[in-house]
């Protein structure tokens, strides 16, 4: 990485000017739900966990399936298969929590399983076609046509803006 610095004289200040391009590659943390491929930015993500207990939260939005409890630290879990508007999963399955952050807080993805963090080209990514008051599109952001099919890009803002937006946050506090 080549960098040009010019002092400042009059201020006393260091400036660094940066000749790099802009990054070609984006990472991503692909998920499977449904039999889909997901992805969300891998820089909102802070870890992935397996087969947390989940304690139910009454009369909270469809997709909240519960609570789990992070090193004392209370997150909502969501599962993406409602969120998305699939059917939901057999009771039965399992399932990955992707924990991400969002304003600071956070939430878990419930997801049926990780496929890997992968790098998308820049210049591959998509804007979505079709315009959609349907909640299994209104977070898709993005699309990527990979060699194996169709990865939705999901904004992870606009997944949790339903389900946060009913003051459940306020009420936890």
């Amino acid at each position: 990485m080549s960098a040009v610095v010019s002092m400042m004289s009059q201020s006393g200040l260091t400036r660094v000017e940066s000749d790099c391009p802009a990054p070609a590659t984006q990472r991503f943390c692909a998920f499977l739900v449904a039999g889909r491929v997901f992805a969300v930015d891998a820089a909102r993500v802070t870890e992935v966990l397996r087969g947390q207990l989940l304690t139910p939260v009454p009369q909270a939005h469809p997709a909240l399936r519960g609570l789990l409890n992070l090193r004392g630290r209370i997150v909502p879990a969501i599962d993406m298969r409602l969120r998305l508007g699939f059917d939901a999963a057999p009771v039965d399955a399992s399932h990955t929590n992707i924990i991400a952050t969002v304003a600071g807080e956070y939430f878990s993805l419930m997801v049926d399983t990780i496929v890997d963090v992968i790098e998308i080209p820049v210049a591959a990514i998509e804007q979505p076609t079709a315009d959609s008051e349907d909640p299994s599109r209104d977070s898709v952001a993005a699309v990527y046509a990979a060699p194996g099919g169709l990865i939705y890009l999901l904004d992870v803002d606009q997944l949790l803006a339903g389900i946060s937006d009913t003051g459940f946050e306020r009420n936890m506090r």
